[in-house]
C-alpha cells in the first residue's frame, strides 16, 4: 500500500475519501490547505485556542506563518482525521493562495470572468501539495474531486485518463484539465466513481458527523459571497470601472456601478429593464461598457483559446482539424464542435450550433465523449 497525501477541506466529499483510502490499507496524511489572514494564534478547534500542527517540512520555518482559513472546516477535518486515525496537519499557504486572488482581482478588473477553482488545482493542489508529498515520502496526492482516472490496462505504462465523474450532476472532470499531465500518474480521486448520495451514505455508516454538512458554493477566499466587493477591496483604489450599459448599436440604456459584477451571459442582478429577457453579450474592458442584448445576440459559433494544456500522449497536430466536445463552464453541458489546433498553444473552437455564454477568462475544456482531452483559456 501506499503513502498519500489526501487535501482535507472538512467536507463530506474529502472526508470520505479518507475513508475510502484508509479502508484500502493505505499510509494517508490528511492536509488542511489554509488561505486566510495571518493570525497570532491558530484557528479555534474544539472550543480552544492553540497551536495547530504543521507538516514536518515547515516544522522550526522562519518563515512560516500560521493562518486562519475557516476555523469550523479545520475543526471538521480535524475531528475526520481523529475518527479515522490518521495524522492531520494544517499547512499555512496564503503567499500561494494570494497569487490566485492577485488574478481574481486582475482578470474581473479588465472585465473578464476568472476561473479560481481550476487555478487552485493547477497550481496549489496538483502543484504545491506535490512537493510537499515528495517531503514527507508520499507517492500520491488525493482529493474529493468527483473525476475518474482509467488505465487500459492494470499493467499499463501509459498515463491514465482523466474521465468524468460517475454522478453526472457532481463531475468535475472539467476543473482537473489544466494539471500538468505528469501528475496524472500520482493522483487519486477515490471517490469519482460514487453518486454524492453514496457519499453521503458512507459518511453516516462509518460515524462522520460531516454527513449531512451541505457543499460550498461560493469561491472559497470571498467569504461574503460578493465577489465585486471582494475585488474593489483588493484592487488599487485609484481604479474606477463604472461606465455605460449600452446596446449593440452602442445606444446608452443606463449606468453601471463597475464591470467586476458582470459576467457574459448574465441575466440577474443588471437593473435595467427592457420589456424582454436581456444578457450581457459582451464587456469593453476600455471604454467599460456593458453590452446588453437578446438571447440570440448571446450565441457564439467560435471562440478561440490560449495556453492549452493536453492530458493525452499525444497532442492533436496544429492545423489537424478533429471532432470533439468543448465544455466552456462547470455548470454547462459540452457542446459538439470542431476543433483545431493553432501555433502558440492556442486554439480554435467552432460548435455545431451556438452556444451562450462564452465568457473571456473562463475555461473551455475539449472532451472525447467521457474523457477529457485537454482544454485553454478563453480569449
Amino acid at each position: 500500500m501506499a503513502r498519500i497525501v489526501l487535501a482535507m477541506s472538512g467536507g463530506v466529499d474529502s472526508s470520505v475519501a479518507a475513508h475510502l483510502l484508509v479502508q484500502q490499507g493505505h499510509d494517508v496524511i490528511g492536509v488542511f490547505m489554509r488561505h486566510g489572514e495571518k493570525a497570532a494564534v491558530a484557528c479555534s478547534v474544539d472550543g480552544t485556542l492553540s497551536s495547530s500542527p504543521v507538516l514536518p517540512i515547515l516544522q522550526g520555518r522562519a518563515d512560516h506563518k500560521q493562518g486562519c482559513c475557516s476555523a469550523s472546516d479545520a475543526a471538521d477535518a480535524r475531528m475526520v482525521a481523529d475518527r479515522l486515525g490518521i495524522p492531520f496537519y494544517a499547512l499555512n499557504l496564503e503567499e500561494e493562495f494570494k497569487k490566485i486572488v492577485d488574478y481574481f482581482v486582475a482578470e474581473y478588473t479588465v472585465g473578464r470572468t476568472p476561473n479560481p477553482c481550476v487555478q487552485c488545482n493547477n497550481w496549489i493542489k496538483f502543484g504545491k501539495l506535490f512537493h510537499y508529498a515528495d517531503s514527507v515520502g508520499a507517492q500520491y496526492v488525493a482529493t474529493g474531486h468527483y473525476a475518474r482516472l482509467v488505465f487500459d490496462s492494470p499493467d499499463s505504462q501509459q498515463l491514465p485518463k482523466l474521465i468524468r465523474g460517475r454522478d453526472d450532476s457532481k463531475d468535475q472532470s472539467y476543473v482537473l484539465f489544466g494539471i500538468q499531465k505528469p501528475f496524472l500518474r500520482r493522483m487519486m480521486l477515490p471517490i469519482g466513481d460514487y453518486e454524492k448520495t453514496e457519499i453521503r451514505r458512507l459518511a453516516a455508516e462509518v460515524g462522520l458527523r460531516v454527513a449531512e454538512k451541505k457543499d460550498s458554493q461560493e469561491i472559497c477566499f470571498v467569504t461574503n459571497g460578493h465577489h465585486d466587493e471582494f475585488v474593489k477591496q483588493r484592487r488599487d483604489a485609484r481604479v474606477d470601472t463604472s461606465g455605460n450599459f449600452v446596446d449593440r448599436q452602442g445606444n446608452v440604456l443606463g449606468r453601471h456601478q463597475g464591470i467586476e459584477r458582470f459576467t457574459i451571459g448574465q441575466r440577474k442582478g443588471l437593473g435595467i429593464a427592457m420589456g424582454e429577457p436581456i444578457f450581457v453579450t459582451r464587456i469593453d474592458p476600455i471604454s467599460f461598457d456593458v453590452v446588453l442584448g437578446s438571447r440570440e445576440e448571446l450565441g457564439r459559433e467560435v471562440l478561440t483559446a490560449n495556453r492549452t494544456n493536453w492530458l493525452i500522449e499525444n497532442a492533436p497536430a496544429i492545423g489537424d482539424p478533429f471532432q470533439g466536445l468543448a465544455q466552456i463552464r462547470y455548470n454547462t453541458a459540452p457542446a459538439p464542435a470542431r476543433i483545431m489546433v493553432l501555433p502558440d498553444d492556442r486554439i480554435q473552437v467552432e460548435f455545431l450550433n451556438p452556444v451562450n455564454g462564452v465568457a473571456p477568462g473562463q475555461a473551455v475544456v475539449i472532451y472525447d465523449g467521457p474523457q477529457v482531452l485537454g482544454g485553454g483559456w478563453i480569449e
